[in-house]
């Protein structure tokens, strides 16, 4: 049948002929769907430029600062692009409360709740799925609506990050490289800028850059995602076939797990699915809450010939990953126990597991496995909205994952990113040989807001993820090498000087996009000599770029007016801990990004390592509204959404503040 939204259909089996499953399906309902003819669908995919930006030097030194600055600069800038496109489109409940047989394996001890996390209120939570809520983020909370105009709005969309025409977006979805194509799915409504009715979106590029929009995928009209077509993964099979696993919301919002795969495998832009017609191949297990049982991953290969793949779920506030196996995607079996299993954390959504080399810089595919292979199992905290991930060892005959440092465990350790990412997930392309992370971006405005631009959320630019060789501890993140592509003129600064508490402007001349590198050199010897000790800071607990340090802050202010009246500093800030060791926090400030009191303003960061004998090193990507920052060549990162009050108006200062240790800065950039 034709869906709503142009999507094809087909209630045949193809060659899935047979295809049977060891879940017995919730009984069936008759569910109406609607559905229309072809039609066309037009895409302009824009790349925007020529606003004014301006760039200054900015020191604000001691009384007793002597030392001069040096820097150099090379700004590269593009000009306007445009391409126009054109494509034809062509449960039951399950309530059972005894303790399941899978979660009879977890260490004793491991149920227990440790710590405190309050959970946050959300229309969406109760759905169970992610969704855009920031009036408990409000720092003004109370603060009247902002009255956005019409040119402030359409400011706020980006040139260069993934984001549908219209309405409403979040968690990507089943992402993969097929035959020269690069596709992304995503959570998606078709009717508006809030969440809900939500469907499978679909593009296409040749890049990760320029999308072209297609047809959904995937639609609301079975009985078993009647309530949405939620988040999924796409697995590649040796023989060429393509299976995606997804969870659907049913008729009585049971979470389900169902399985599609491509009408047409010759089709290089995989426009038309068929839903395999035994779903819903998974139930929710004994034991587990029917709205707690979603977002399968992508399949792995063992040893033995048959493919697993997790699931997030959560018993009590413990957050757990169950595995399910299959030889052929006909029939699945639980395995007992649970992948990993974390305390406190609550339910795990959009759980990632992935092999990372220790010795080679390539990604891996998802089935790799051996003695020189690290594991990263993520998972997406529904509790807090933010994305942790752990490294550590597989055990594939014990079916378990063991975290190199239970301290920085998921969920209480490390996160991909600390500003506002969520819900991503990885694939592996094998045209690069690498990893590639995909993350949600939300805006730090409200709904009302977003109704008025008719659009929400976007992506942040795909990520290269590889394992950091030289800490062992955490993962380098680093925006695809395509989005160098972008840059078509460059301008160089040389051997600039910054007297102490003085500005120097640096004319980059008109743009709204760019990408900045910076290095910052500290005197190692000066450094050891630093004799403050601080203890107790964090970027979130301290009062952002104005707390002043004998080394720190020091960073870039970007979207900054010439007033100050909107400024994101993003810096460093160095304490020493009572051990006698420096501690680098990277922290990105966003309590004064807008002039607008009804938008988020928080202050976030991480310690970061910084190994000796490495500068300090950032990049930031600005893309009209959002910026994207990475310390340490990308141990860590930050994106934001900033809607600022002020649009057209904005620069780039460099920042450093009572610090006569900083004696040269290098800065590359460019506008995108």
């Amino acid at each position: 049948m034709t869906g709503t939204n142009g999507g094809h259909y087909s209630s045949e089996p193809d060659d899935f002929t047979g295809l049977s499953h060891s879940n017995k399906p919730l009984p069936k309902v008759d569910v109406n769907s609607s559905s229309n003819g072809q039609r066309s669908v037009k895409i302009w995919l824009v790349i925007l430029s020529g606003l004014l930006v301006s760039a200054l030097a900015m020191a604000l030194l001691g009384n007793t600062q002597k030392e001069v600055l040096e820097s150099e600069v090379n700004v590269s800038l593009t000009g306007p692009a445009s391409e126009d496109l054109e494509v034809t489109q062509g449960a039951a409940k399950n309530r059972v409360q005894e303790f399941p047989s899978c979660l009879k394996k977890i260490p004793p001890g491991v149920m227990e709740g440790r710590g405190l996390r309050s959970p946050r209120v959300s229309r969406g939570k109760a759905k169970g799925v992610s969704e855009k809520t920031n009036q408990l983020s409000y720092r003004r909370s109370r603060s009247p609506e902002f009255e956005w105009n019409e040119k402030q709005l359409a400011w706020q969309r980006t040139a260069f990050h993934f984001q549908p025409p219209q309405n409403w977006m979040n968690d990507p979805n089943g992402p993969l490289f097929y035959k020269g194509w690069y596709h992304i799915f995503y959570q998606y409504n078709p009717n508006a800028a809030v969440w809900g009715d939500i469907v499978w979106g679909h593009a296409v590029s040749r890049d990760l850059i320029k999308w072209l929009h297609l047809p959904a995928a995937m639609i609301a009209d079975r009985w078993y995602d009647i309530n949405g077509v939620w988040t999924g993964s796409a697995t590649l099979l040796p023989d060429g076939q393509i299976i995606m696993l997804y969870s659907g919301s049913s008729n009585d919002s049971t979470q389900v797990q169902n399985l599609a795969y491509p009408a047409d495998l010759s089709d290089p832009l995989l426009i038309n699915w068929i839903k395999y017609p035994g779903n819903p191949i998974l139930l929710p297990p004994p034991g587990i809450d029917p709205k707690d049982f979603r977002d399968p991953t992508t399949a792995w290969n063992t040893a033995g010939g048959k493919w697993r793949f997790a699931i997030g779920s959560k018993m009590n506030r413990t957050g757990i990953s169950l595995v399910y196996e299959t030889q052929d995607f006909k029939s699945f079996k639980l395995l007992d126990g649970v992948l990993h299993a974390v305390p406190a954390t609550g339910m795990w959504e959009c759980v990632d597991f992935y092999p990372v080399s220790m010795t080679e810089p390539n990604g891996m595919d998802t089935s790799v496995n051996g003695p020189h292979v690290k594991h990263v199992l993520k998972a997406s905290l529904d509790e807090d909205r933010n994305d942790y991930y752990a490294i550590g060892r597989y055990d594939e005959e014990k079916g378990i994952w063991v975290p190199d440092n239970p301290e920085n465990d998921v969920g209480i350790g490390l996160r991909y990113d600390y500003g506002k990412f969520y819900a991503s997930k990885t694939f592996y392309d094998q045209e690069k040989r690498r990893r590639v992370l995909w993350g949600w971006i939300t805006e730090s405005d409200n709904e009302a807001a977003d109704i008025r631009k008719g659009w929400a959320s976007l992506q942040a630019i795909p990520r290269t993820v590889v394992y950091d060789q030289k800490t062992g501890t955490n993962l380098l993140q680093w925006p695809v090498e395509e989005v160098e592509s972008l840059r078509t003129r460059s301008k160089n600064f040389i051997n600039i000087t910054v007297q102490a508490g003085s500005f120097l402007p640096l004319d980059v001349g008109s743009a709204t996009e760019l990408d900045i590198i910076a290095e910052f050199e500290i005197d190692l010897e000066a450094l050891d000599k630093l004799s403050d000790f601080d203890e107790e800071y964090t970027c979130g607990t301290s009062s952002g770029a104005n707390q002043r340090g004998a080394l720190g802050p020091f960073g870039l202010l970007v979207l900054a007016t010439d007033d100050f009246s909107e400024q994101t500093p993003v810096y460093f800030y160095i304490t020493k801990g009572s051990d006698g060791n420096p501690r680098t926090f990277f922290c990105t400030d966003a309590s004064r990004s807008s002039i607008a009191d009804d938008v988020m303003d928080d202050i976030s960061g991480s310690t970061v390592p910084v190994l000796r004998g490495e500068k300090f090193s950032l990049r930031i990507l600005v893309d009209h509204s959002i910026i994207e920052a990475f310390a340490q060549g990308g141990r860590t990162g930050h994106h934001y959404g900033i809607n600022r009050g002020m649009a057209n108006k904005s620069g780039v200062k460099v920042m450093m503040d009572r610090n006569d240790l900083l004696h040269t800065l290098m800065m590359t950039g460019s506008s995108t």
